[in-house]
């Protein structure tokens, strides 16, 4: 693996985990009633899993392996994101600092299904 690749997965693999802290902090500052910590536990149980799933992936055995790592860091996201616009919801006085999950969430959303269209792209072939 060259430098730059090294790099970028270095960086994905610290900004996974950034999340899942802010996400951590998030639930902490939740209020103790009900709701709030059976939303809060979706959201860290979601939120958390997506470094895992993105950690897993580094370490594929194959590109299918990769793949499926992946799309299940994807689908984690994706639920994240429903969970933080459930909390955006109820919390209003809360909103910034769930639409900046909410935004991380979906900028890695980004750079994931990115990473799945060069991973599944169709091999190039040189005929020179």
């Amino acid at each position: 693996m060259n430098d730059s690749k090294r790099r970028k997965r270095e960086e994905m693999i610290k900004r996974t985990k950034q999340f899942s802290l802010a996400i951590i902090r998030l639930y902490s500052s939740l209020p103790r009633d009900t709701v709030s910590q059976l939303l809060g536990r979706q959201v860290v149980r979601s939120g958390t899993s997506v470094g895992a799933h993105y950690r897993e992936a580094c370490r594929a055995k194959s590109r299918a392996d990769f793949v499926s790592k992946i799309e299940g860091a994807l689908q984690e996201l994706d639920e994240t994101d429903y969970w933080l616009d459930l909390l955006c919801e109820i919390y209003k006085e809360r909103s910034t600092q769930l639409q900046q999950l909410i935004a991380e969430a979906n900028e890695l959303i980004s750079i994931f299904v990115a990473v799945m269209k060069v991973v599944k792209a169709p091999p190039v072939v040189n005929k020179g």
